[in-house]
């Protein structure tokens, strides 16, 4: 059984999903690939992992630097994805890194299907996908939106500056 929680950030409405195993998704409701992967209708009820994932965020968007490799993730994407996702888990709060380098790191020559694993990342936030930038710095797409990412960053890290 998969059930939802809608949480209201400074961005806008995200939807929190989760099963007994660990969170599925937590999405902003008008972003690209919005709940994609739930097979299942999710039932808006309460659930001791959406409590907890919701007092994250509530630490989070106050301003402290939150760890939520605490917080137990339900394995939704392909063998691929999820590796790329585990690599994101360890860009430090404040900082970015490139798509390039992820692939670096992965044995890849390209930073292009890292992208496409970015891209499908189910949970905003929390697996923090608007850390990476491309080769030259500068931003590049968000499922969630351009403005979210820039909002995110500046909020991690208010000396970061949008490069043209």
């Amino acid at each position: 059984m998969l059930y939802k929680q809608i949480y209201h950030s400074p961005l806008g409405p995200m939807s929190l999903v989760a099963s007994d195993r660990g969170m599925r998704g937590a999405w902003f409701e008008d972003q690209k690939f919005f709940e994609r992967g739930l097979n299942e209708k999710a039932i808006l009820a309460p659930h001791p992992i959406l409590d907890q994932t919701s007092l994250l965020l509530d630490a989070y968007f106050s301003g402290e630097e939150v760890d939520f490799t605490s917080l137990p993730l339900e394995a939704i994407g392909t063998e691929f994805q999820e590796k790329v996702w585990a690599l994101l888990k360890e860009i430090p709060y404040g900082q970015t890194t490139s798509y390039g380098q992820l692939a670096q790191q992965l044995g890849l020559r390209s930073g292009q299907a890292v992208g496409g694993a970015v891209g499908r990342n189910p949970y905003s936030i929390i697996v923090p996908c608007h850390r990476v930038l491309n080769q030259k710095g500068q931003l590049t797409g968000y499922a969630g939106g351009l403005d979210k990412k820039i909002w995110l960053l500046q909020h991690e890290n208010p000396r970061f500056e949008v490069k043209k």
